[in-house]
């Protein structure tokens, strides 16, 4: 479009002349927000849990729970022993730091007095820790559970290990579940949304997942707080393990009451399907088809299908066609 007459010179005019005091204009402004605002800002001495520090938390967890996958030098029969204690040592150093973080900043929130916190960092980290042969042996089980279920995924584990969005969201889980058993304020759901920006997959790490679990492609499941799994479960993409509607007030009111559902062993979740409410148990064996929506439970090694609908084909001449 041609320029308005004009139109370039008053943008220059602003940038030199008004820029400056547009500038310390808006910085008054919040300032002056800041008392109304308070809850909303973090100006404290006292750090913050880091998003940073998930990442990396998760990264180190990777390289122990799967050996050799996801280290940046080779993993031989050589190195494997110093390789897995320098590891678990920088994992111990920053899971300690990260957890006394999050204790610390919750003392402020709360105005507690806050004396222990690098204790209690140094102790959960070791609790944690001492969880991880437990997680890896699961997670090998997960990754099993994914090859059975899942004709594409080859012959072998390490496509799977590597690629499959599902089991990353699965594995960050069950380390934020260890984290979130233990009470660790923010650090659980900052990994939990670390792995849900990177798959798509949104997993609250309060959610009791058993052994075996495979998500298949994933994106856009959902999976609540109270949510229990049993074992050999399977789910597909888009599907929601919810709440349902709730009043403005139920957040503070309703929190840690079971309000989603429980998916007992051996059931098959479809793609799209919502399955809602704290009483809501899905019995065994059963499966529940794609785009169903069930807010009653199902007894055991029972299906669940919605009717097909009509489809009208039109062919090119506009005519419909059977």
């Amino acid at each position: 479009m041609p320029e308005k007459p004009g139109c370039r010179k008053t943008f220059e005019v602003l940038e030199t002349a008004d820029m400056p005091a547009c500038l310390a204009e808006t910085v008054e402004k919040l300032l002056a927000l800041r008392l109304e605002l308070a809850p909303f800002e973090h100006v404290s001495p006292v750090p913050k849990p880091s998003f940073r520090a998930a990442k990396d938390l998760i990264k180190l967890t990777q390289q122990l729970l799967f050996p050799g996958f996801f280290s940046s030098a080779p993993v031989t029969p050589v190195n494997v022993s110093y390789h897995t204690g320098q590891v678990l040592d920088s994992l111990y150093e920053l899971l300690a730091r990260e957890i006394a973080t999050a204790v610390r900043h919750d003392c402020r929130l709360y105005d507690y007095d806050c004396t222990d916190c690098q204790e209690q960092g140094r102790v959960i980290a070791l609790e944690v820790i001492k969880e991880l042969p437990n997680l890896r042996r699961t997670l090998a089980g997960d990754v099993e559970a994914t090859r059975e279920g899942d004709p594409a995924a080859g012959d072998h584990f390490d496509q799977i290990i590597f690629c499959y969005p599902g089991l990353f969201a699965t594995m960050a889980h069950r380390l934020a579940h260890e984290l979130h058993r233990r009470q660790v304020p923010f650090l659980p759901r900052i990994l939990s949304e670390y792995a849900h920006s990177k798959t798509g997959i949104d997993i609250h790490p309060g959610a009791n997942i058993g052994p075996r679990f495979f998500i298949d492609h994933g994106t856009g499941v959902v999976i609540g707080e109270t949510t229990d799994i049993g074992a050999e479960v399977r789910l597909y993409q888009g599907v929601t393990l919810g709440a349902l509607s709730l009043p403005k007030d139920a957040g503070v009111r309703l929190a840690g009451q079971k309000r989603h559902p429980t998916l007992e062993d051996g059931v098959i979740v479809y793609a799209g399907a919502t399955i809602l409410g704290g009483e809501t148990v899905i019995g065994a064996r059963s499966v529940v088809g794609g785009n169903v929506w069930l807010t009653e439970s199902i007894p055991p090694d029972t299906k669940v299908l919605i009717k097909n609908p009509e489809l009208i084909v039109v062919n090119g001449h506009g005519k419909k066609t059977p």
